[in-house]
């Protein structure tokens, strides 16, 4: 009988140990039996950890226990750097053909096609999002970053008879750090065009989302990657540090909080060391004067603020609206707010699931008293939602009576919250929406598109969507501000993972 888990076949590797049930009714209650692995993937092996820790990882929906995995100590991560140091400074990974590591990257690719439901059901249950948002259907995410076109190296001439080669080379050891609430697409985004440019890689998931990493370890490996090219070490944040400072590790990638960003790049400064950060946002969608509310609303809310249950860096969480249509515009997010449902995130209907814990949810709560207590008010939500007594929900919120200088407008909230500002003119909402220390995402809503990209073109953001989401993989992604340094996605991500180096040439000398 082959093991399952909430109804889905188990995929991890055949080489830990698992135990699971097949469940009925209730997709989520597993009977206190769940998946356990003992192992880490370290120089292409699953290999025993050094010390006894596990963590447990938690259903946010039932808040029951789906599985176990090893707590990786400081030992484990230094095998893991000396593994990918190894197979960076002595393996075939980095002198291979670049076509060879792309057939290798697109095959894992291939081989996790069959595990699409099973790996979206995986996630869910660990983090809440909705299965519907939920890309356990990893295909786009090889598809484009496996197909990077490689950089040319680049003949110069400064003047006659002088000329140079300007090469790109992979950097080394990339340390790949790994949030919970999308941990799929940043974890591929991450380490497909790591290898993909001929580094080796460490990846450190988050410990609330570590199961669906021993699928795609085991995907690799069956792909033929060469040994210590890639290594999950799942593990609590004190050894991210370890992997952060490690003098092996050339280049680190992280993606989550400012206030751990800020120590990231702290450290990596002083080893001066690359680094790219993806951090937090306090985004702003600017609803100009002419907006079609019927699409506007809709759009604001389900691709903005309640995006991943409103866990998502790029939300929509001030939305910025003209005085004289103020009262009107309220009305529409909330009848739209009216029709969202919450519940069960296995289901395709639901729009908004449980936050990832019971930490962030009182952190979520802690943050709409916040806002009760400094004078706004709110007109949808502010509590749990009735009838889910398991879980940790939170009802979709937004205030109105909120300013710019507030608590919930200046900090990140990582919860279903919005706030409602208006604002008289358009300098006043580009300063509005300017005046934050984030500059992650945003979004402009208008029916005169031109009229759209100018006031997108004064805010100071790294992605701003003109009545659309504004995000693909093809997209660079960051932020300015305290939301971040460097690009993720796209060339210009791509090209983060490259060293350049020039190459003096002799006169007459031409390649």
């Amino acid at each position: 009988m082959t093991p399952t888990l909430l109804g889905l076949t188990v995929v991890a590797s055949p080489r830990a140990a698992k135990r699971a049930v097949k469940t009925e009714g209730d997709p989520f209650r597993v009977g206190g039996l769940m998946i356990t692995q003992e192992k880490l993937f370290i120089g292409g092996e699953f290999v025993a950890p050094a010390g006894r820790e596990q963590i447990t990882v938690i259903c946010p929906a039932t808040e029951e226990v789906v599985g176990t995995v090893p707590a990786g100590t400081a030992d484990d991560i230094d095998r893991a750097v000396a593994a990918a140091r190894d197979a960076f400074d002595n393996g075939p990974w980095p002198r291979m053909d670049p076509e060879e590591r792309r057939r290798i990257i697109l095959a894992a690719g291939e081989i996790l096609k069959p595990q699409a439901d099973e790996l979206s059901r995986l996630v869910v249950a660990q983090n809440g999002t909705p299965i519907r948002l939920q890309p356990g259907d990893m295909s786009s995410c090889f598809e484009y970053f496996g197909n990077l076109p490689l950089p040319d190296t680049i003949f110069r001439e400064a003047a006659p008879g002088d000329a140079a080669l300007v090469v790109r080379e992979p950097r080394g050891v990339v340390g790949c750090i790994v949030p919970w609430n999308v941990p799929v697409i940043l974890e591929l985004g991450k380490t497909l065009p790591a290898l993909l440019a001929g580094n080796t890689v460490v990846v450190k998931p988050s410990p609330e989302t570590p199961l669906h990493d021993y699928a795609i370890a085991e995907a690799f490996a069956k792909a033929g990657l060469p040994p210590g090219v890639l290594n999950i070490v799942a593990a609590q944040r004190e050894e991210a540090e370890r992997l952060v400072r490690h003098p092996g590790v050339d280049m680190i990638s992280f993606t989550g909080s400012t206030a751990a960003g800020r120590r990231i790049g702290a450290i990596c400064g002083e080893h001066v060391k690359h680094v790219v950060l993806e951090l937090g946002g306090k985004s702003a969608a600017i609803v100009l004067d002419d907006a079609d509310l019927a699409t506007a609303a809709p759009q604001m809310l389900h691709m903005g603020a309640l995006l991943n249950n409103g866990e998502a860096c790029a939300a929509w969480t001030r939305i910025l609206v003209p005085r004289q249509r103020h009262d009107e515009i309220v009305d529409a997010l909330v009848g739209v707010l009216s029709q969202v449902t919450v519940g069960d995130p296995l289901q395709t209907s639901t729009d908004v699931g449980p936050l990832v814990s019971s930490r962030q949810r009182d952190r979520v709560e802690g943050y709409i008293a916040s806002g009760l207590d400094e004078g706004a008010k709110i007109v949808f939500g502010g509590g749990r939602p009735a009838g889910l007594d398991r879980g940790w929900y939170v009802e979709p919120t937004l205030f109105v009576g909120a300013h710019n200088a507030m608590r919930i407008a200046r900090e990140e909230i990582f919860g279903p919250v919005a706030l409602v500002i208006p604002y008289d003119d358009e300098d006043e909402a580009v300063r509005i929406a300017n005046d934050s220390d984030y500059g992650l995402a945003g979004a402009v809503y208008t029916s005169d598109p031109q009229r759209g990209v100018a006031v997108a073109g004064r805010m100071r953001t790294g992605t701003v969507a003109v009545n659309c989401l504004g995000m693909a993989h093809a997209y660079p992604f960051g932020g300015y501000k305290d939301s971040g340094v460097g690009r993720c996605h796209g060339p210009e991500g791509f090209m983060e993972f490259f060293e350049i180096k020039t190459i003096g040439l002799p006169a007459g000398y031409q390649p």
